[in-house]
């Protein structure tokens, strides 16, 4: 076989005997590093921020070679692109008025919350509704509702939960859309005290980041699976939310560090 490859007898030993370069160890150490990254991400994290956990870690690596390792190891980000549902908005008054102007970047948590409602699929039920309550700090979910129906009643149970997690008495700037359910007398009385902001009629952007919450969550989890029911919806929007979103995936918002992460920093910091 030496001879047909033209290749000498002490060539081949010498190849064959030769330890690994400090480059080729190098490699090897960080493909494992960013499967095990990847793998603890739940397949979410791509090249940025992979790039970014292993920077945290203390080695230092750009993104585009941890691109070019993922695509020799076949591993990439998964994730489905979600279905857009469209609905009518409700009748409204010219009362309703944009307090929150698109500042997204309030200094300190429970300045400003935004708030919304998706719909998730389910295989045996038809569709179930996702009520989420962000704090606009940290983007944290500080409160989330799976209910059956879209009844205000139901709804509005996310945001009493929101009101007991927090406690705050400082006045807070709550966004929604100009829904019936955000309108309505019960939301009203919910927000005595509170600062209400609408976004305009048929304008997603003036709630971006809600809206860019619930296309996350649709995107990196629950359009990966057939769900049936509704307590499969609620078992995979809890692991989401509470077991992953906001105790540990990382955000650009929040320096690369999870919801948790960041508003705990910002307490640590500001005690005095």
């Amino acid at each position: 076989m030496l001879d047909k490859l033209n290749v000498s007898k002490s060539g081949y030993y010498d190849y064959v005997n030769r330890k690994p370069s400090k480059q080729k160890v190098r490699k090897q150490e960080l493909s494992k590093k960013i499967k095990a990254i990847h793998e603890e991400s739940h397949e979410i994290y791509g090249a940025p921020k992979i790039t970014v956990k292993l920077n945290q870690s203390g080695i230092k690596v750009s993104e585009k070679y941890v691109g070019n390792i993922m695509r020799e190891m076949g591993i990439k980000a998964h994730y489905i692109r979600p279905c857009t549902i469209t609905t009518k908005d409700s009748d409204f008054s010219s009362k309703l008025k944009n307090i929150l102007k698109r500042n997204f970047n309030p200094e300190k948590p429970n300045s400003a919350w935004c708030t919304d409602i998706t719909y998730i699929w389910t295989q045996e039920e038809g569709f179930v509704y996702l009520t989420s309550i962000m704090d606009l700090y940290s983007r944290k979910i500080i409160a989330w509702k799976l209910t059956k129906t879209m009844e205000v009643e139901e709804v509005l149970k996310c945001l009493e939960e929101a009101k007991r997690r927090r406690k705050t008495d400082n006045p807070v700037v709550i966004h929604s859309d100009r829904g019936v359910q955000f309108t309505s007398k019960k939301y009203y009385n919910l927000t005595v005290g509170m600062i209400g902001s609408y976004s305009k009629k048929g304008n997603p952007w003036d709630n971006a980041c809600i809206e860019s919450f619930h296309a996350l969550i649709k995107r990196e989890w629950l359009n990966r699976k057939k769900i049936n029911d509704y307590s499969e919806a609620y078992q995979m929007v809890f692991e989401y939310i509470e077991g992953f979103y906001n105790t540990v995936r990382i955000h650009s918002h929040c320096d690369y560090q999870s919801p948790n992460k960041y508003e705990k920093n910002y307490y640590q910091n500001n005690l005095n």
